[in-house]
């Protein structure tokens, strides 16, 4: 199910594929390491972009405020995600805000050091512009899901997105640990409205529960919540 999850995932882990052995190498010389500790944000929305980030280990939320004054987020951040570039090509400040879930190592490039780069090596210029699209219409994909479809196929969706996105990109990955508050988030409802979907998805045997932890028992089955089908 490629095709599914790509059309939720940023995939901005890959920008650094398509450059050579060298290329690499001058990149990676030019990051600067963070610490970043749980609760503490990389970037503020309305803050001015002062360079780019790539998430070495731990996990991040990407957070947009509404007008009601409410957090909505729209995506987690894993390891080998670089974010924060797009403020520094339209040259305005951070519409979003990103926050650690849990303690971040971070690898960061400075702005005038990230565009001398991008000068010098056209092919990491052409991978970031073309990202930029593929993010675009993922973000289309997330708001399509929250206007269009109900609790539990919100739920089922992204329950499936987090279990690809954690067990692909977490060595250590044991299952989609979030708080509620944060899961209820992701899904646009209540953490009790949450609850409820949560039990339902436990005594149908999809899922289960420990603690806060949720592993997925049956994804044929939330595949055809969707009525989508699948070969596993």
């Amino acid at each position: 199910m490629k095709d599914f999850y790509a059309q939720f995932d940023f995939q901005s882990n890959l920008l650094f594929d398509a450059l050579t052995v060298s290329e690499k190498n001058k990149v990676f010389t030019a990051m600067e390491p963070l610490f970043i500790p749980k609760g503490s944000r990389l970037f503020y929305e309305e803050g001015i972009p002062t360079g780019i980030f790539q998430l070495k280990k731990g996990k991040a939320k990407k957070i947009k405020r509404g007008f009601s004054g409410s957090e909505q987020i729209f995506y987690i951040y894993t390891a080998g995600d670089v974010l924060g570039y797009h403020a520094l090509f339209g040259e305005e400040r951070y519409q979003d805000s990103c926050e650690a879930l849990e303690d971040l190592e971070v690898s960061f490039i400075p702005k005038d050091v990230f565009f001398a780069l991008l000068k010098s090596i056209p092919t990491l210029q052409q991978t970031f512009i073309k990202n930029i699209g593929h993010e675009f219409g993922v973000l289309a994909n997330i708001i399509a899901v929250l206007a269009q479809k109900n609790q539990h196929a919100r739920l089922a969706i992204n329950l499936l997105i987090l279990d690809h996105r954690f067990n692909q990109q977490c060595q250590d990955y044991n299952g989609i640990d979030l708080t509620r508050e944060d899961l209820a988030n992701i899904i646009g409802t209540s953490p009790e409205s949450l609850g409820r979907s949560l039990k339902h998805f436990r005594e149908q045997g999809i899922i289960v529960v420990e603690k806060r932890v949720i592993y997925i028992k049956n994804k044929q089955a939330l595949f055809q919540l969707l009525q989508m089908e699948v070969d596993f």
